[in-house]
C-alpha cells in the first residue's frame, strides 16, 4: 500500500501531532527558563552559564537533526559503487542476511512498477547496479541517534553536577567542624607531633609512596576506596590559607571550592570542535575492520582511572614534599599546593580530560541503547 502524503492525511490527525510537538517543546522552554531564573537567584552564575552552554550543544544537535530532514532525499539519491558501500561495514559482509537483501530489492523493484511516470526507476541506486551513499532508512536512524544522544548527553550533565553538589555538602560538614573547639586544641600552632603521626602523614607516607615504581599502583588502588578524607580536606584547607591568606584566617574553604565546581563544570559540559572530532572518530572505528568492540568502549574507563590515579599521586606528592622538610612540625603539616605537580603543569588539562570522558561516555551509552533497541 501506498503511504499517503501530508495532502492526503486527515488534518485531526495533523493538529494532534502539531499540538503535541508544540506542548512538549514550551514545557522544556518553560523548564529551562525556571532552572535559569533558580540560579540566577541562586548567584550560582559559572552554572547559569554551563546551563547555556548545555542548550548550545541541543540547539547544535537539532541543526544537524534539521540538515538531515531537508537534506534526506538529495542523500539518498547519491549513489556509488557496491564496492565502496560495502566497505567499512560495522558488521562481517557475510553475516549480512540475504533474505533482508532480497527483500530489499523487492520492495524496490514494487517501488519502480508503481511509478507512474517512471522517474523513479530511472533515478534509483538499483536500476544503475549501484548502492545508495545513506539510504533514507539510515537517515531516519541517524536521527534518532542524535536524539539518544542529546538525551543522555543533559541526563550525564545533570548526574554530574547532582554527584558534585552531594560531595560539596560533605566537605561542608567537614568546613563547619574547623570552627570547634576540638579542632582547634588539634591543630595548635604551639603543638609539636611528629610528621609521620600527623593524620595526614598516617594516610600518605607509607612504605609504597616513598617508591616511584610503587607510587602509581598504590594510588591507582586507593582512588577505589575514599579518595578524600577529612585528613586531606584539613591539611589542604591550612595549605590554602597559608599560602594566600594569613594564618588562623576564618576563610571558608568550602565555599571557594564550591565556586571552584562551578567554573569547572562550565567546562566540561560543552561539546567543542575537538570533542566532535573524536565522535567522528569512534563512529568510524566502528567498523568491523577495526575490531573496536573489543578496545573502543575501554578508552572513556581507562582515561577516569589514570585521571583518578594522577589526582591521588598529586596529593601523596604533596605529602612528601611536606614531610622532607623535618620529621617534626608544628601544628597542622605545611602542605603547598603548586602547578608543577600537574601535568604540563597545567591543571586545566585534567579538565579538558574529564570534559572528554564525560561526553564520550554519554556518546556510548547512547550509542549502546541505539543499537540495542534497533536490534
Amino acid at each position: 500500500m501506498a503511504q499517503r502524503s501530508l495532502e492526503d492525511t486527515p488534518k485531526w490527525a495533523v493538529v494532534i501531532v502539531f499540538v503535541f510537538l508544540c506542548t512538549l517543546s514550551m514545557l522544556i522552554e518553560a523548564a529551562l527558563h525556571l532552572m535559569t531564573k533558580f540560579l540566577k537567584r541562586c548567584k550560582r552564575k559559572p552554572l547559569n552559564r554551563a546551563l547555556e552552554k548545555i542548550k548550545t550543544g541541543l540547539m547544535q544537535l537539532g541543526f544537524i537533526s534539521l540538515l538531515l530532514a531537508v537534506g534526506e532525499e538529495p542523500i539518498s539519491r547519491i549513489c556509488v559503487k557496491k564496492h565502496v558501500a560495502d566497505s567499512f561495514l560495522p558488521c562481517r559482509e557475510e553475516n549480512i542476511s540475504s533474505e533482508l537483501l532480497a527483500s530489499s530489492a523487492t520492495k524496490a523493484s514494487a517501488l519502480n512498477k508503481t511509478d507512474p511516470g517512471g522517474k523513479m526507476k530511472n533515478d534509483s541506486c538499483e536500476a544503475k547496479g549501484m548502492l545508495p551513499f545513506v539510504s533514507r532508512e539510515g537517515i531516519t536512524e541517524l536521527h534518532i541517534f542524535i536524539f539518544v544522544l542529546a538525551v543522555f548527553h543533559v541526563l550525564y550533565c545533570v548526574l554530574t553536577m547532582f554527584l558534585g553538589t552531594a560531595k560539596m555538602k560533605r566537605w561542608k560538614a567537614w568546613e563547619e567542624e574547623t570552627r570547634s573547639l576540638h579542632y582547634q586544641i588539634e591543630n595548635d600552632s604551639r603543638r609539636f607531633e611528629l610528621t609521620r603521626q600527623t593524620p595526614f602523614g598516617k594516610r600518605h607516607l607509607k612504605l609504597w609512596s616513598t617508591h616511584s615504581c610503587l607510587l602509581w599502583p598504590g594510588c591507582f588502588l586507593r582512588q577505589f576506596r575514599r579518595s578524600i578524607t577529612k585528613a586531606d580536606y584539613f591539611t589542604l584547607r591550612t595549605g590554602f590559607i597559608k599560602t594566600h591568606l594569613t594564618v588562623g584566617s576564618s576563610f571558608n574553604f568550602q565555599k571557594f571550592l564550591a565556586r571552584a565546581f562551578d567554573d569547572d563544570f562550565e567546562v566540561v559540559v560543552g561539546i567543542s570542535f575537538w570533542i566532535w572530532m573524536f565522535s567522528i572518530l569512534f563512529i568510524l572505528f566502528s567498523a568491523h575492520a577495526f575490531y573496536s568492540y573489543f578496545w573502543l568502549p575501554f578508552i572513556p574507563l581507562i582515561m577516569v582511572l589514570i585521571v583518578g590515579t594522577k589526582l591521588q599521586v598529586i596529593i601523596t606528592q604533596m605529602c612528601l614534599e611536606s614531610g622532607s622538610e623535618g620529621a617534626v612540625v608544628r601544628g597542622t603539616l605545611p602542605v603547598k599546593p603548586d602547578d608543577h605537580l600537574f601535568w604540563f603543569r597545567q591543571p586545566r588539562v585534567l579538565l579538558h580530560l574529564i570534559h572528554f570522558i564525560l561526553f564520550q561516555n554519554s556518546f556510548q551509552i547512547a550509542f549502546f541503547s541505539w543499537t540495542w533497541v534497533g536490534i
